[in-house]
C-alpha cells in the first residue's frame, strides 16, 4: 500500500495550520489584550489570557481617547475618496477598453506608471503644493491624495474586469439605440458589480490605513484619523493606557475584517476576472 499520498496531504495541512495559527495570533492576542485590566499588564507577562473581559477599556478608547472623532474623520475622507475614484476609474476604464481614439495606449500607460511611483516621493511637493494653496490641515490635501494615488491600480483592475466583457452586449445594446452614456452606466455599470466591489474593498483598506498623508498634511487634532490618533494615544497623566490602546487598534482593525468577510467572495471573483478565457 502506497502512503506517499496520504503523507504529502498530512504534511500540507500540517504547513497550512501552522500558517494559520501565525496569522491569527497577533489578531487573537490583539483581542486578549484589549480585553485586560491595567494591572494584569504588569504582574502578568505579555503573552497571558486576560482573566476577565474588562469593556470600560473600549469605553475609554472611544470617549477619552478621542476614537469616536478620528474613526468619523476616516469614514468621512475615505467614503468621499472612493466615490470619486470609483466614478474616474469606471469612466476611463471604459473610455481605455470600450472606445476607439488616438492617445488610448499612451493614456493606459501612463496610468499603468502611476502604480509604481513611490508614494514618499510625492511628499515633498505635495507638501510645497497644499501650503502655497492654504490646504495643510484640511480633509481636502487627504482626499485629493487618496483620489490620485488610488487612481492608477483603480483603474487597471477596472480596465482588466471590462476587457473580459463580451463586445457582442455593448454592440447588441447599441443596435437598440443605447447611447455612449446610457451604455456605460446602465449597460456596463451592472454588468461590473464584481470589479467595483473589488476596487472599494481594496481602496477602503488603503485609505483607511492611511499614515503617511495624514501625518504629513494634518496637525490640527480635530482632524486626525485612526491611524494618526493611535500615535499619541495616552492618557491625561501622559502615561500609557495599553487596555485603551489595544482596545483602540481593535476597533480600527474590525471594520476592515467584517468587510472583507462579507464581501470575500466578490473581491476574489473580481481579481480573478479575466484571468480565464474560454
Amino acid at each position: 500500500m502506497n502512503n506517499k499520498p496520504i503523507i504529502k496531504k498530512t504534511i500540507i495541512r500540517l504547513i497550512i495550520l501552522l500558517l494559520v495559527i501565525i496569522e491569527t495570533y497577533p489578531l487573537v492576542w490583539m483581542l486578549t489584550a484589549s480585553l485586560k485590566k491595567p494591572a494584569e499588564f504588569v504582574e502578568k507577562p505579555a503573552y497571558a489570557l486576560n482573566a476577565g473581559f474588562y469593556w470600560q477599556n473600549y469605553i475609554d478608547a472611544w470617549t477619552r481617547g478621542n476614537m469616536a472623532l478620528f474613526f468619523k474623520n476616516s469614514l468621512i475622507n475615505t467614503l468621499i475618496a472612493l466615490v470619486f475614484i470609483v466614478i474616474f476609474a469606471v469612466t476611463v476604464g471604459f473610455a481605455l477598453t470600450k472606445m476607439q481614439w488616438k492617445l488610448r495606449e499612451f493614456v493606459s500607460r501612463y496610468f499603468a506608471l502611476g502604480i509604481m511611483v513611490p508614494v514618499a516621493t510625492a511628499l515633498i511637493p505635495l507638501f510645497q503644493i497644499y501650503n502655497k494653496l492654504n490646504l495643510i490641515n484640511t480633509r481636502t490635501s487627504l482626499v485629493l491624495a487618496y483620489i490620485a494615488f488610488g487612481l492608477s491600480l483603480s483603474i487597471y483592475l477596472i480596465t482588466s474586469y471590462l476587457r473580459s466583457l463580451p463586445d457582442e452586449i455593448l454592440e447588441a445594446a447599441v443596435i437598440d439605440g443605447c447611447g455612449i452614456y446610457k451604455l456605460m452606466w446602465h449597460v456596463v455599470v451592472p454588468l461590473m458589480k464584481n470589479g467595483i466591489v473589488t476596487v472599494l474593498v481594496l481602496q477602503f483598506f488603503f485609505k483607511w490605513n492611511d499614515l503617511l498623508f495624514s501625518m504629513t498634511f494634518i496637525n490640527d487634532t480635530a482632524l486626525k484619523t485612526v491611524q494618526t490618533g493611535l500615535l499619541y494615544f495616552q492618557d491625561e497623566f501622559g502615561s500609557k493606557n495599553w487596555g485603551a490602546i489595544f482596545a483602540s487598534v481593535s476597533m480600527s482593525v474590525m471594520p476592515m475584517l467584517l468587510l472583507y468577510t462579507v464581501l470575500n467572495k466578490t473581491v476574489i471573483e473580481g481579481m480573478t476576472a479575466g484571468a480565464v478565457k474560454g
